[in-house]
């Protein structure tokens, strides 16, 4: 049975400020909960149906509380509930702070929206991008919403909020090349790409920032290829996606 205080907390882990102050976040479903406990997550609290999860029965967890369906509706916060909500420490801020000479990385510029960037990690965890760089206004990645869009990739990918101007001008100084998809940028099918740098992806609506496309040294485009009136611009994931592809294309 799910205890108000218990509701009242899960509840409160929406907002950011809460996540914070309790060190805590929600994950929910069994293919997100099992990948934050192989890749060992702490579990402070797990809410589970009766019958649901076999897998989890194995684990050991600090606590468990079997509940109804009705009694996790009411915590979830999902449309259609999947048996199990789980409470998992925050992990520990990372020090890392510079980009690794020998690695591709991502950097996001102010992405504003929980699904797209639950989509992104999940596109970073496919494509073998195992950190992400995001600027302080980008949307907090512990949120439910991107918790869930990434379809448990959180687990796998290294999330580091900082500065990206700092992080892109220490990646000049040690020949690290810095790609952005910019509108006036070169066709990405026709330009050398390297199997190392920092691709950094703008806000839905604004793109890239002025100050920080100065710090871009490999502006890339996207080509549109419909003759008449088009589309003005993809979504932020999509040509994540496409430009990832065709980065492990080369490599």
């Amino acid at each position: 049975m799910i205890s108000k205080a218990q509701q009242k907390l899960v509840r409160s882990l929406e907002q950011k400020k809460y996540r914070q102050r309790e060190e805590l976040f929600v994950a929910e479903g069994p293919k997100v909960v099992n990948d934050l406990l192989d890749a060992n997550f702490e579990v402070v609290t797990l809410f589970k149906e009766q019958g649901v999860m076999s897998r989890l029965e194995e684990r050991e967890c600090s606590f468990v509380v079997a509940c109804s369906a009705e009694e996790l509706r009411r915590i979830s916060f999902l449309q259609h509930p999947q048996g199990v909500l789980a409470v998992f420490r925050l992990p520990m801020e990372e020090e890392m702070k510079e980009a690794q000479p020998s690695q591709l990385s991502l950097a996001l510029d102010g992405v504003q929206d929980p699904g797209n960037l639950g989509t992104i990690i999940r596109i970073a965890d496919w494509f073998g991008i195992d950190t992400i760089y995001c600027s302080p206004d980008t949307a907090d990645a512990w949120s439910p919403k991107v918790v869930q869009a990434s379809m448990g990739s959180i687990a796998r990918v290294h999330i580091l909020y900082t500065d990206l101007m700092a992080l892109t001008d220490k990646a000049q100084t040690t020949g690290i090349p810095v790609y952005g998809t910019l509108l006036d940028g070169k066709d990405i099918y026709t330009q050398s790409l390297t199997s190392n740098g920092i691709i950094v992806m703008g806000n839905e609506g604004k793109g890239i920032s002025p100050a920080l496309r100065e710090h871009i040294t490999h502006p890339l485009l996207i080509p549109n290829f419909h003759q008449g009136q088009t589309a003005d611009s993809l979504n932020v994931a999509i040509a994540t996606a496409i430009t990832c592809s065709e980065f492990r294309r080369r490599s």
